[in-house]
């Protein structure tokens, strides 16, 4: 997995608690606010509404099967993928039938 540049506004105070944290762990800023997300995103993705949120997001066309997949598990997204293919397949049956 590759790495991007990203540029963001981070609150002083937050910044001083990273840089002193990296100081003591003997890391960098940026290993210290990668492994702080790291937890954060592990943290809120185990909420079973989180992932509600995102299997919604997919079903919307908002998000791709790959970050589907990304967030909820390869095998949980493949039972989502294929309830969306049975879903889609239900609609287009039914307008089908509406131009009749």
């Amino acid at each position: 997995m590759g790495t991007k540049r990203v540029n963001f506004r981070i609150p002083e105070e937050l910044l001083t608690h990273a840089d002193i944290a990296a100081e003591v762990t003997h890391k960098n800023r940026t290993e210290v606010l990668i492994e702080a997300l790291r937890r954060y995103l592990a943290e809120i993705e185990a909420e079973e509404s989180f992932r509600e949120a995102v299997v919604e997001l997919y079903l919307d066309d908002e998000i791709g099967f790959d970050a589907l997949a990304e967030v909820i598990g390869r095998q949980d997204a493949e039972a989502v993928r294929a309830s969306k293919d049975v879903l889609d397949r239900g609609e287009e049956l039914a307008d089908d039938l509406a131009d009749l």
